[in-house]
């Protein structure tokens, strides 16, 4: 029992590291601006085009900017749950639950 649990702990750890290295990315605005997301959930950068930046209009901008975000962290948050989601066995939980 201890030895699998011991396995699962370095599959688990070997998951994390590999999402910490995997980019997600999403656009918003019409492709305007583009946040990078680590798997991990961190981010990595934001991609704005030139013509996204109207300084009569910076309120679009900041929504545009935060709806890509959200859609970058989603996509992270759902790689991160179908990585870890499929260890779900190993620990006796039910997918989905993680």
């Amino acid at each position: 029992m201890l030895r699998q649990a011991q396995a699962l702990q370095r599959k688990l750890a070997k998951a994390q590291a590999e999402l910490a290295e995997i980019e997600v990315q999403a656009s918003a605005g019409g492709g305007m601006v583009t946040a990078v997301v680590t798997g991990a959930g961190e981010f990595r950068r934001i991609i704005i085009k030139p013509e996204a930046v109207d300084p009569d209009d910076v309120e679009m901008l900041a929504d545009i900017i935060v709806a890509a975000c959200n859609e970058a962290l989603r996509k992270s948050k759902e790689l991160e749950s179908s990585r870890v989601g499929e260890l779900a066995p190993g620990l006796g939980l039910p997918p989905g639950l993680l």
